[in-house]
């Protein structure tokens, strides 16, 4: 990946649904460049998808929550999380508990509700978000990423 590359993620990032004009004059390539490039990074998965975010709040989600989960049937665990509509989120983590979910629910109550039909997987806590003072941030590149001699 050249420092062309990096500010091709950079701008993607932030506008996936750019015009491939619009990013090669970002750029400074041409829409037939620019798109090459983008499309080698799909071919090599450095770019694996693109994504609608979607607001919750505005969609009747009200309630988000961090669960940690301890559990000695994963696989059942895991076919029962694969499935619910309420996880967004589930990753294998180390120490006391197996897995850290992200939840999303329409109310408290209906999360009480989700973490009721957990509890025949193993045992839990609930932790609800009261605010998000950082909605996203784009892990990956930043400007200063792009001159960065570490991601060449």
């Amino acid at each position: 990946m050249d420092p062309i590359d990096k500010q091709i993620l950079f701008h993607l990032q932030n506008q996936a649904r750019m015009s491939m004009t619009e990013l090669g004059k970002c750029v400074n390539l041409s829409q037939p460049a620019v798109t090459e490039r983008v499309k080698r990074m799909e071919e090599k998965g450095i770019i694996e998808q693109y994504r609608t975010i979607i607001s919750n709040e505005k969609t009747g989600k009200h309630t988000t929550a961090y669960m940690l989960f301890r559990t000695s049937d994963c696989h059942a665990f895991l076919d029962f999380v694969q499935t619910s509509p309420h996880v967004i989120e589930c990753h294998r983590i180390s120490g006391e508990h197996n897995y850290l979910m992200k939840v999303i629910t329409e109310s408290n109550r209906s999360l009480e509700e989700f973490g009721n039909s957990c509890d025949k997987y193993g045992t839990y806590s609930i932790l609800i978000v009261m605010s998000t003072p950082v909605e996203y941030k784009n892990p990956i590149f930043s400007l200063d990423d792009i001159s960065s001699p570490d991601l060449l």
